[in-house]
């Protein structure tokens, strides 16, 4: 399978503008304007969610299309990444989060620590997928040529 260019970067510019306009945007908002710290960490968590989706169902589609042209570029390397960021946050950190969450969270508790660190990691990945992503967007998707 293979988009044309403005298929590729209109692709692109979904899955990073809604990683950007999700994690950086409208989670911090609705934490700074629900009082219920739960129901704005509900919210933001089921957004998340539905990013995951949107980054696995993009990313796939453009690791089809741009390997064929690319082969092993570095820009592969980044979309793979990318795409194993997701699948480690979406199916194994989450689960494991939301694991704790139902056996309740008490402060000092060694479950809320270990969601902490949990929470510290997914971050850390998002964070990390948000800049892949960035750098995609500004570099394109082809390789310049000589």
């Amino acid at each position: 399978m293979q988009f044309n260019l403005a298929g590729e970067r209109i692709l692109l510019t979904l899955w990073v503008g809604s990683l950007w306009a999700i994690g950086y945007i409208v989670a911090p908002t609705l934490f700074s304007m629900l009082d219920d710290r739960q129901l704005a960490g509900n919210v933001a968590g089921q957004l998340f969610h539905i990013i995951s989706y949107v980054g696995l169902g993009c990313g796939v589609l453009l690791l089809l299309s741009v390997f064929k042209r690319l082969g092993l570029h570095w820009r592969i390397w980044v979309l793979i990444a990318m795409l194993v960021f997701v699948v480690c946050m979406e199916f194994i950190l989450q689960p494991m989060m939301q694991q704790l969450k139902l056996q309740g969270l008490v402060e000092g508790s060694a479950e809320k620590a270990t969601f902490g660190m949990l929470h510290g990691v997914s971050a850390i990945l998002y964070m990390a997928n948000a800049l892949m992503g960035l750098g995609l967007v500004a570099f394109g998707l082809q390789q310049k040529r000589k």
